[in-house]
């Protein structure tokens, strides 16, 4: 976050939320803000502003099973594809065979 920024959100900033932390946990977050160079309340709006909320997983499960079905139909179009594919060249086979035997007259 710019200075300016910041500044703006520092200016707006007079509602308080209390966290209880134990002194071990204080001193921890204290010691972060201070090698940050940004103030304990800076570090923890950071903080929260970062979390993801819990429907943010249910979001990610439902694009995976919308990426896994869209997987299965592109692998059934490939094996119908190749199937049609197999299926050709054993046509032209028989057409080649065929016509080393004689048995297909050429267009005229």
């Amino acid at each position: 976050m710019d200075v300016s920024r910041r500044e703006n959100v520092m200016a707006g900033a007079v509602e308080r939320i209390v966290v209880q932390v134990t002194a071990v946990e204080k001193k921890a977050i204290a010691g972060k803000a201070k090698r940050m160079g940004i103030p304990v309340s800076e570090l923890m709006r950071r903080g929260a502003s970062g979390h993801e909320a819990p429907g943010s997983d249910a979001d990610l499960e439902a694009m995976a099973d919308a990426a896994l079905a869209a997987a299965e139909r592109a692998g059934a179009a490939v094996d119908e594809a190749l199937a049609f594919v197999k299926a050709s060249n054993l046509r032209i086979a028989a057409l080649e065979t065929m016509a080393a035997r004689g048995g297909v007259r050429k267009a005229a």
